[in-house]
């Protein structure tokens, strides 16, 4: 399966402001209301791609263990539901229940948050800090389908103790990589 790394925004970008509708709850979320004091992760994933399916039961334990420190989550997809109907509202509210997601998973229909972030794949992983400056971006560890390594989400949660700890987080970051972001056509 071909991969697609991330972009790897300029580390310090102020997270752009987006307000999305939440696939579970129906209403609709902005940046503003879903941050936290201490730090943000914002991930773009999606239901079909086997990058994040290998990832999701880990990132969901992961998003538990970080949100009893004060750290917020949110799962965007933008995927074109056209063109990939597992990917649509509906299937997302499924796999965030089924897989009791404890943070919002959003719908950037238009694709507008994806091109604001520079997202190119799923899943792709953003840190901001508590001024919502980007302090990490990159995979979530060195796991991918099919090469044996355990997933642990080591990478993301060093950035997040480093950031949580007052230390910096290393400058240092892999890409992630992943299914490519499915863009609209036409």
């Amino acid at each position: 399966m071909p991969e697609t790394p991330s972009r790897m925004l300029p580390l310090g970008t102020a997270a752009p402001a987006f307000t999305l509708p939440d696939t579970v709850s129906g209403r609709s979320l902005s940046l503003e209301q879903l941050k936290s004091g201490r730090a943000t992760v914002l991930m773009f994933i999606c239901n079909h791609c086997p990058y994040v399916r290998h990832l999701l039961a880990p990132l969901v334990q992961l998003a538990h263990d970080y949100q009893a420190k004060g750290v917020a989550f949110v799962a965007i997809s933008s995927n074109d539901a056209l063109s990939h109907p597992d990917d649509g509202p509906q299937q997302m509210q499924h796999v965030a229940r089924a897989s009791a997601f404890p943070f919002p998973y959003l719908y950037d229909q238009t694709q507008e948050v994806a091109r604001a972030y520079q997202a190119a794949c799923t899943p792709d992983f953003y840190v901001f800090d508590a001024g919502l400056r980007l302090a990490y971006r990159g995979q979530f560890d060195d796991s991918r389908p099919g090469n044996r390594v355990p997933v642990t989400g080591a990478d993301l949660r060093a950035a997040l103790d480093a950031l949580l700890g007052g230390s910096p987080v290393a400058v240092e970051q892999k890409p992630s990589v992943g299914c490519n972001i499915k863009w609209k056509t036409g």
